[in-house]
This record gives C-alpha cells, sequence and structure tokens, in this order.
C-alpha cells in the first residue's frame, strides 16, 4: 500500500535514489550534492508516495499557495509507475494549494503523460535558460 505524506523531507542519498529509478534523474544534478540538496531545501512544497520505507514518488514544487504553484519535478521510480501514483502526487499538491494553478515544463519522457491526467498546453510560456542573459 502507498501511502503519501506532506510533512516529511526525504533525505538526500532517498531523493537522490528515487530520481535515478526514475526518468527524471538524467535531467537533474544528482551528482552535484550541494545543488541537488539546494533543490530540495529551497522548494516549499514537497509531496512524497512511501512504499513502506522506500520512497518510490515525488511532487517537488515552489508556491505562493494562492496564485502559483509550479511543480518543478514529478517524479515516480519506474517500478511503480502505470498504479495512479503520479496522478494522486498531482491531486495531492493541488490539495495543498487549491487557489493556485499549477505550471510546469514537461520532461520529454512525460509530454503524453500531461495531458493525458488534465493538464492544458499554453503558448504563453517563456523561457530564459541558465546562463542566458536579458538582451
Amino acid at each position: 500500500m502507498i501511502h503519501y505524506r506532506d510533512d516529511h523531507r526525504p533525505t538526500l542519498d532517498a531523493a537522490r535514489e528515487l530520481y535515478r529509478a526514475s526518468t527524471l534523474g538524467a535531467r537533474r544534478p544528482l551528482d552535484d550534492s550541494a545543488r541537488f540538496a539546494a533543490m530540495l531545501a529551497h522548494a516549499n512544497l514537497i509531496v512524497t508516495a512511501w512504499d513502506g520505507e522506500h520512497l518510490v514518488g515525488i511532487s517537488r514544487c515552489v508556491t505562493d499557495f494562492v496564485w502559483t504553484t509550479y511543480l518543478a519535478d514529478l517524479a515516480v521510480v519506474a517500478s511503480h509507475q502505470r498504479q495512479g501514483i503520479g496522478k494522486e502526487l498531482i491531486r495531492r499538491t493541488q490539495a495543498a494549494a487549491p487557489q493556485a494553478k499549477l505550471l510546469l515544463l514537461a520532461a520529454p519522457a512525460a509530454v503524453d503523460y500531461y495531458p493525458h491526467v488534465g493538464f492544458e498546453a499554453v503558448a504563453q510560456a517563456w523561457l530564459l535558460r541558465a546562463g542566458q542573459t536579458v538582451s
């Protein structure tokens, strides 16, 4: 049985293991411990999924709780995908900030997932990558 928590942050090692066991690990700085730890520390909303003592899913967000929640990471270990864990993490993320819209950038492997669970693609998004400057 999967248990969900929003009152407990996973350890750096548990989070690193989860990201590596999902498709998201290839695009996160898992081997830069300081940077990865800062990603976890500065998120102000984290919802996790646990199979016993094993971390199997995470929703890592930055939110003001009333206008916008940026879902920075949604990750479920490959062995537990297609069981509704991602959907439940999204539901619980929404429940933590019910007035806020949920915004994300889809990982390439998840582009088809988000429309399937009800997200709408928007053309109004803009991106300035790290290292790029405003001209």
